[in-house]
């Protein structure tokens, strides 16, 4: 196959496979579960593409569909959990009050049809490492990409897995979390998200195919520190949290680094 045919089978595999998610949400009334299916997408996309281009370069494809599996399942699984039987997400909700009737239809635009082209867009380093016959010989970035995505997958799953027992216990409800890796970092899990991304990168970067697809964790750094992430999240936290002002002076906000003294 060439790289266009790969490129729009796999879209036609993820439209499908959005338009049956669709219709779940349309049946049980809830659009937010696009949002565990956002890690599973790129590990279905990983995966198709793995099975269209056999003539890759087999360790890199492995490489390369083991580290997006690792990332995709465990994140798709964190939020499974942490949204079983909560209802629909809060911002989907609004949009729902707002669309009224229509919501049915522009759901499907708004919500999945969205994610589905934005998804397709992050996905170019999983096609470039995998259809881009590169140098076929292991080199160093395929190498560094490793550790890198190693400290962002600590990050991540250590944030999360730290802020989910901090919760879960009532003695510190209305507390800030502020140890462990929350100590280094403010989001420690939006930053080992943008870091396992760059690892990624590094993957699709050692086949030649770097100048055209490092818009993909461009894009994801910014939307984790500009857009759904630390902007969106820190608008809130200093002004409802209490000592989460005190926290920011102190802790930086998204790549970690030793705290400061706090004044």
């Amino acid at each position: 196959m060439s790289p266009l045919e790969v490129i729009l089978t796999t879209a036609l595999v993820l439209l499908c496979a959005m338009i049956g998610l669709w219709l779940i949400s349309l049946a049980i009334h809830n659009s937010s579960i696009v949002d565990i299916f956002w890690g599973p997408g790129f590990v279905l996309v990983t995966w198709v593409v793995f099975a269209l281009t056999p003539e890759g370069f087999l360790p890199r494809k492995l490489l390369i569909s083991t580290l997006v599996t690792l990332w995709g399942l465990r994140l798709g699984l964190h939020i499974l959990r942490r949204n079983l039987g909560k209802g629909e997400d809060f911002r989907y909700a609004a949009w729902r009050r707002e669309a009224g009737a229509s919501w049915w239809w522009k759901s499907l635009l708004r919500v999945f049809a969205l994610q589905g082209v934005i998804l397709l867009f992050v996905a170019a380093p999983i096609f470039a490492a995998q259809f881009l016959r590169g140098p076929e010989r292991w080199t160093w970035l395929d190498t560094l990409a490793i550790p890198v995505w190693l400290i962002g997958f600590f990050f991540e799953s250590a944030g999360d897995w730290q802020l989910a027992r901090f919760k879960a216990d009532p003695a510190n409800r209305g507390k800030l979390l502020d140890r462990g890796v929350w100590r280094v970092t403010r989001h420690p899990n939006y930053f080992g998200d943008a870091a396992q991304w760059w690892g990624h990168y590094l993957v699709a970067a050692a086949t030649g195919g770097g100048a055209w697809t490092i818009l993909s964790p461009i894009l994801m750094t910014f939307l984790l520190m500009r857009v759904s992430g630390v902007g969106l999240l820190e608008k809130s936290l200093k002004d409802s949290k209490p000592g989460y002002r005190a926290y920011m002076e102190s802790t930086s906000a998204f790549v970690p680094w030793f705290p400061r003294r706090r004044g």
